[in-house]
């Protein structure tokens, strides 16, 4: 009977086709080894600011309200067509914000942010509503590709061939990859061990069947709710994830862990809101508040953590580079 690998060998034999050989990085004035800011820069990086934050917050809560009000006022079937993507954006920046309430970076105050964060946001974004992501994503950040990586298979194997890429967009854009996240959520009503997230998760969509029913327009909820997430939200986050941590590896140093990309308009507008586009840097000290990520960023840069050699210059190189198999990392600028 052949004996099961290892998890080093998984690492080994799956993840690194992205990785490129760096040097060491010595530490600067303002920066550690690790590429954490030193002392009270690190202090005035990590501040929360509660009220910027709190309008960021409405303003995602307003939006698609906005969108389904006009998609009721218009009454015609082209404003559907137009609203399901731009619902599935305004999903991704929903699903940030709970990612933000799961670092307890929103707000200062621990209640405030975890009903925000973790409990609106986490059903918005079609969570649980529950502490089960914080944890999970803890894991994450902890030793990224390490034996409790809870994506170690969505960033690993990478380079892959674009028929593959195709594939796998074509379960993303089908629905296929929404079932296969949402199916722990019917399953778990029958394993006492996920019966309390499964409940949750229920009672947060019954929220938002709720909002819609309330308004008059209860159907809405499957076309303008649950449509763009099994849809457009599932592509969106793909290829945001992909270009976090596709094809890197585990290691102590997070620049083999992480990609560091130039962030166009659009692909802040679209892909990666919020921030979350500065992954690297999240990486490098995750208690940085979103806000804050795009300085700690250029002092990375600036003080030579970061290199351009290290960098790609769009996500359409890296994806397309991530969808070629023997890509060389040269193909960055």
């Amino acid at each position: 009977m052949q004996q099961a690998a290892t998890h080093d060998e998984l690492v080994e034999t799956m993840t690194g086709g992205m990785v490129s050989a760096i040097e060491p990085f010595q530490g600067s004035d303002r920066l550690r080894s690790d590429g954490r800011p030193r002392g009270d820069l690190r202090n005035k990086l990590r501040l929360i600011n509660g009220r910027r934050n709190a309008f960021t917050c409405l303003i995602c809560l307003a939006l698609p309200v906005a969108v389904i009000t006009g998609v009721v006022l218009v009454g015609h079937w082209i404003a559907v067509v137009v609203a399901v993507p731009i619902i599935g954006v305004l999903q991704v920046r929903m699903f940030i914000l709970s990612h933000e309430g799961a670092h307890r970076l929103l707000f200062t105050n621990r209640r405030l942010n975890d009903f925000i964060g973790i409990t609106i946001f986490g059903w918005l974004a079609f969570g649980t509503g529950t502490h089960a992501y914080r944890k999970a994503h803890t894991s994450h950040h902890r030793d990224e590709f390490g034996p409790k990586e809870p994506d170690f298979l969505l960033y690993a194997l990478y380079p892959i061939t674009a028929a593959s890429m195709r594939r796998k967009l074509r379960r993303d854009c089908s629905g296929v990859s929404a079932y296969r996240i949402l199916r722990p959520r019917l399953t778990g009503l029958f394993r006492r061990q996920f019966l309390v997230n499964s409940l949750r998760f229920y009672v947060g969509q019954l929220f938002v069947f709720g909002l819609f029913a309330v308004s008059g327009n209860p159907f809405l909820y499957l076309v303008l709710w649950v449509l763009p997430y099994v849809t457009v939200y599932q592509i969106l986050n793909r290829l945001r994830a992909i270009a976090e941590h596709g094809g890197m590896t585990r290691s102590g140093d997070r620049r083999d862990t992480a990609h560091h990309v130039k962030q166009s308009q659009v692909a802040r507008a679209i892909i990666v809101p919020l921030g979350v586009g500065h992954h690297l840097a999240h990486h490098v000290d995750s208690g940085i508040p979103f806000r804050n990520l795009a300085q700690l960023t250029k002092l990375l840069e600036d003080d030579g953590y970061l290199t351009s050699d290290l960098t790609w210059s769009s996500y359409r190189r890296l994806w397309r580079a991530l969808t070629t198999p023997n890509a060389t990392t040269s193909a960055r600028n």
